[in-house]
C-alpha cells in the first residue's frame, strides 16, 4: 500500500521544480525500467503491481498505481532514482566524440539524441540549460536504456566549447557537405534547436558547419535525424 506521503512524493516528481528540490526523478513503464535495470542503473525505490515480473521494493495494488501513475493509462511499475548532476571535467571535451545540444526543447528529440550517441559510441552528450529536462519522463522514455549508458551533462555551451581544443562542428542548412568530413577521433558535433537552429553565441565558436545535401523539397530534417547522419559520416571516416 502506498502511504499518503509516498503518493504526494511520486506525484510531485511530475514537475521539474520538485525534481530539482528533491534531487529525485521518476520513470514509469515496464520496458524502460527493465532496460535501465539491465544496464545497471540504480534506483532508490521500485513501486510495482503483481504484473511486474521483476523485483519491487514497494509492492502495490493496481488501484494504488493508478493513483500514483504519471500516465493516463498506468503501467505496472514506477521507479524512483536520484538526479545525475555531473559536471564536465577540465579538458574533457578534448577526448572522444561529443554531441552538444543547443536549446533542443523537444523531450522526444533529446531522448532520441541520447540513444544516437549510444548507438554510435560517442563519449558524452552535453545539454545546454535551455534543453528539455534530462530527467523528464519523455526524455527517459525516448532514450530507453541509453539513459543509463551515456554520460549526459548539463552545462553552458559557450563556456564549454570555448575551451574544447578540438573541432567544433555545427549541423546547419548551409555548410560543407557532411560526406566530406575528415577522420576526427576527437570532435564536438553541435545540434541546434528545432525552431531557431544554433544560437549566435555557439555559432561564433564553431570551427565550421556541415550540411546534409538536400535532394528533395523538404524544408528541413528533424534534429535527431540530422545528428544520426552526421555521426554516421564521422564513424565512416574513422573506418
Amino acid at each position: 500500500m502506498i502511504t499518503r506521503a509516498e503518493l504526494q512524493l511520486l506525484r510531485s516528481l511530475r514537475d521539474k521544480r520538485h525534481r530539482e528540490e528533491l534531487g529525485l526523478y521518476a520513470v514509469e513503464g515496464e520496458k524502460v525500467v527493465s532496460e535501465l535495470l539491465a544496464a545497471g542503473h540504480p534506483f532508490e525505490s521500485i513501486y510495482a503491481t503483481p504484473a511486474w515480473p521483476g523485483k519491487a521494493t514497494h509492492p502495490v495494488t493496481e488501484e494504488d498505481m493508478a493513483r500514483a501513475s504519471h500516465f493516463p493509462t498506468p503501467s505496472c511499475v514506477l521507479a524512483v532514482g536520484r538526479l545525475r548532476r555531473g559536471e564536465l571535467a577540465p579538458g574533457e571535451l578534448g577526448h572522444g566524440l561529443t554531441l552538444a545540444l543547443d536549446g533542443v526543447q523537444d523531450p522526444g528529440n533529446v531522448g532520441t539524441l541520447i540513444r544516437i550517441a549510444d548507438w554510435f559510441g560517442l563519449a558524452r552528450v552535453v545539454l545546454s540549460p535551455g534543453c528539455a529536462d534530462l530527467h523528464s519522463q519523455k526524455v527517459i522514455q525516448a532514450s530507453m536504456g541509453s539513459f543509463a549508458r551515456v554520460r549526459a551533462v548539463v552545462a553552458p555551451l559557450g563556456a564549454a566549447l570555448a575551451g574544447a581544443g578540438v573541432p567544433v562542428i555545427g549541423c546547419a542548412l548551409e555548410g560543407r557537405d557532411v560526406r566530406s568530413l575528415p577522420a576526427l577521433p576527437d570532435a564536438v558535433v553541435v545540434i541546434g534547436s528545432e525552431g531557431r537552429g544554433i544560437s549566435d553565441e555557439v555559432r561564433g565558436l564553431l570551427s565550421y558547419a556541415v550540411t546534409i545535401p538536400r535532394l528533395g523539397a523538404a524544408e528541413s530534417l528533424n534534429a535527431a535525424v540530422a545528428a544520426a547522419v552526421v555521426c554516421d559520416n564521422l564513424r565512416r571516416a574513422l573506418g
